[in-house]
């Protein structure tokens, strides 16, 4: 049975596995909520959007209007300003049909808001819960040293941060510092963008520590891949943990994870693809990736203009130039026929 897991102070207990509804942007809307009621009636009870994820709000306000006391809900604003903040509050709340929004979070921070810091940004999320619009303020980032001063600061209910079974010493730190100060952990990009594919040495995994995965899920067959867990027990054993060393060091070092926060790339390369297509190629072979279309997309790649704008947008602070360079050099070799994949 998957455990139920409390966020820190909130007192919000949930099943060890929630959904994350950023991937729902790209399903229509009758397909986005017929997932959405699936995961609910499958006993997923904590959904993770953002007013920067498109429609998602919208599609997760359609699917639980006239529900809302049976669910909790977490979304978060890009902001950083106090106008930008009280627009996307007022816009969410209305996209997510509700009176109130159970974690509002400042996303994919740079800096950690404290009162008086000048910006008026934690004010703003001051204001918002005195006056019931919201029940909890939480945080998001992409940066550990970040993420280790939201931690220390003690102001944040909840911090959203990356954490898969490819998480190394630092990322465990801050899981662990979390819970020495009871500030909910939510672990976002379970699945390494896509790179990973085993759900069971996902669930076994994330099961060791007091983290809440918010698994992204565009298709009902993921989704029946993750409520498969809940009556399920998955317990870390020794063929989860050999395969799990292996994927960690077939992945070490630097890779794109694929958020996209680089783009738009000025050239018009889809960066969070090219930067990734020789992980693609070995990890989950597909003719897609041979397709006349990628092919246009990684020729587009040799494009680059060495700009540096999505290194300086990398929340990871990687040098997608050099991984579209290496990545191009591999894909031309498959190519060629002198890599087999």
């Amino acid at each position: 049975m998957v455990r139920q897991l409390t966020l820190g102070t909130t007192g919000i207990t949930v099943p060890q596995n929630a959904f994350g509804a950023l991937p729902i942007q790209r399903d229509d809307m009758d397909t986005a909520i017929r997932i959405l009621r699936k995961a609910y009636d499958g006993g997923m009870r904590f959904f993770d959007t953002a007013r920067a994820y498109s429609d998602s709000e919208e599609k997760v306000g359609n699917a639980f209007s006239g529900m809302r006391d049976k669910l909790f809900i977490a979304t978060k604003t890009l902001s950083k300003n106090p106008e930008g903040f009280n627009k996307d509050l007022e816009t969410s709340l209305e996209k997510l049909q509700t009176d109130h929004i159970d974690i509002y979070q400042f996303h994919l921070v740079e800096q950690c808001y404290r009162p008086g810091d000048g910006t008026g940004m934690y004010e703003c999320m001051l204001k918002a819960k005195e006056s019931g619009k919201i029940r909890h303020i939480g945080v998001t980032a992409h940066k550990i040293n970040i993420a280790y001063e939201l931690a220390e600061s003690g102001l944040y209910e909840t911090i959203q941060f990356p954490f898969s079974y490819l998480s190394g010493e630092k990322e465990l730190k801050l899981v662990q510092m979390c819970k020495e100060r009871n500030i909910g952990f939510i672990g976002m990009k379970g699945l390494a963008g896509g790179l990973i594919t085993n759900a069971e040495a996902c669930m076994a995994f994330t099961g060791q520590y007091d983290v809440l995965p918010i698994w992204g899920i565009q298709k009902e067959s993921e989704l029946d891949e993750w409520l498969s867990f809940m009556n399920k027990d998955v317990v870390m054993n020794e063929r989860i943990q050999s395969f799990i060393e292996k994927e960690r060091r077939e992945l070490a070092g630097d890779y794109c994870r694929g958020c996209g926060y680089c783009m738009p790339c000025p050239a018009g390369i889809k960066i969070n693809i090219c930067a990734r297509m020789s992980l693609f190629l070995r990890r989950t072979p597909s003719a897609m990736w041979l397709s006349e279309e990628t092919q246009a997309e990684m020729k587009k790649a040799e494009n680059c203009l060495h700009c540096g704008k999505c290194a300086s947008k990398c929340p990871y602070e990687l040098d997608p130039p050099a991984l579209l360079k290496k990545n191009i050099a591999d894909y031309k070799r498959v190519l060629a026929g002198e890599v087999q994949v």
